[in-house]
This record gives C-alpha cells, sequence and structure tokens, in this order.
C-alpha cells in the first residue's frame, strides 16, 4: 500500500502534549526534483484535490511501486522526446538538442557514479526489462537499474530484497488444499 505516515499534532491538553500519527495514501506521484542533496517527490493524494499535493522527501515515503512506476515512465519520457524538424543553433553552431543529449550522457548515474548500493526500493518490468530501483549509500538519490547489473554488482541486496518479500506456507496449509506431495487423482 502506497502511504506516508504524518505526525499531526491536535490541540494538547493544558497539562500533557499528544501527538497522534495519520496514515495518507499516495494516490500519484507527479514530480521530482532533489532538495538540499535530498530526493523530492511531488505527489498526490488520495481523496485530496489537486491543491493539497505536496512535495515529500523519498524516505518518508513507503511506496515503493509508485516511485520506480514514476522512474520508468520518466525515462521513457526521456527517451520519446518528439524530434524537432527544425534544430535551433547555439553560438558555437552546436545544436541544442545535441547539446541536452551529451549532457544526460554525461551525468553518470548509480554504479557509474561509484557509488554502493543501500537497498533495492523496489521493482518493475514496464519497459519489458526487469529493473530495480535503487537507494545508494550516502545519497538521497535512487535510480533504475537493469536487474542483470545489479545480480552482479550488489547480489547480497538483491538477495535481501527478496528475501523482505518471501512469504513462507506451511506444507499442512498445502496438503489441506489437495497439492500434497505425491498426490494423485483419478
Amino acid at each position: 500500500m502506497a502511504t506516508k505516515k504524518a505526525k499531526v499534532e491536535e490541540e494538547p491538553p493544558k497539562d500533557e502534549t499528544t501527538l497522534e500519527e495519520e496514515e495518507y495514501v499516495v494516490e500519484k506521484i507527479l514530480d521530482k526534483r532533489v532538495r538540499g542533496g535530498k530526493t523530492e517527490y511531488y505527489l498526490k493524494w488520495k481523496g485530496y484535490s489537486d491543491e493539497d499535493n505536496t512535495w515529500e522527501p523519498m524516505e518518508n515515503l513507503d511506496c515503493p511501486e509508485l516511485i520506480a512506476e514514476f522512474e520508468e515512465e520518466r525515462k521513457k519520457r526521456k527517451q520519446e522526446k518528439p524530434k524537432d524538424t527544425k534544430r535551433k543553433q547555439t553560438v558555437n553552431g552546436e545544436s541544442e538538442k545535441k547539446k541536452r543529449k551529451a549532457d544526460d550522457d554525461s551525468k553518470p548515474r548509480g554504479f557509474d557514479r561509484g557509488l554502493e548500493a543501500e537497498k533495492i526500493i523496489g521493482a518493475t518490468d514496464a519497459s519489458g526489462e526487469l529493473m530495480f530501483l535503487i537507494k545508494w549509500k550516502d545519497s538521497e538519490e535512487a535510480d533504475l537499474v537493469p536487474a542483470k547489473i545489479a545480480n552482479i554488482k550488489c547480489p547480497q541486496v538483491v538477495i535481501r530484497f527478496y528475501e523482505e518479500r518471501l512469504t513462507w506456507r506451511t506444507s499442512s496449509a498445502h496438503e489441506e488444499n489437495g497439492g500434497g506431495k505425491g498426490d494423485e487423482k483419478d
């Protein structure tokens, strides 16, 4: 469930201060920015109007699937920008499009920046390839990384991600449902 926990102060009694924890549900991630080295997402809250949309730091969020989906869509949009028939020339003769592409290519991502994976926040295969949204140690940023690369560069982080999501079924429950080993149905 995509949620954000926020502490909301109520009118405290005269003698003591009470804090009640409310849970908000993220409907959609609309944008992303980095402020003060921390990644923030612009969120649409379920059951609230657009005026209530807010920027929230990544560490306050519990919606890895929505973050992975947003990052994948963002990546697709960058790749699918419409091609201009006329290109504006810069002062030195280089086209704006080439300049932008060079800027994008020159910015290393993830492992290319020499960063170490802290944890996998989520996974998606929206592009047809399994991708992990990886949070980096000593950084507030996260990048989508192909699973093939993550399996090689940080296998223990990948294993931990899968272990956190494992669910075990007891054999007795499995057998009660008619799925026991060696069962033959005539």
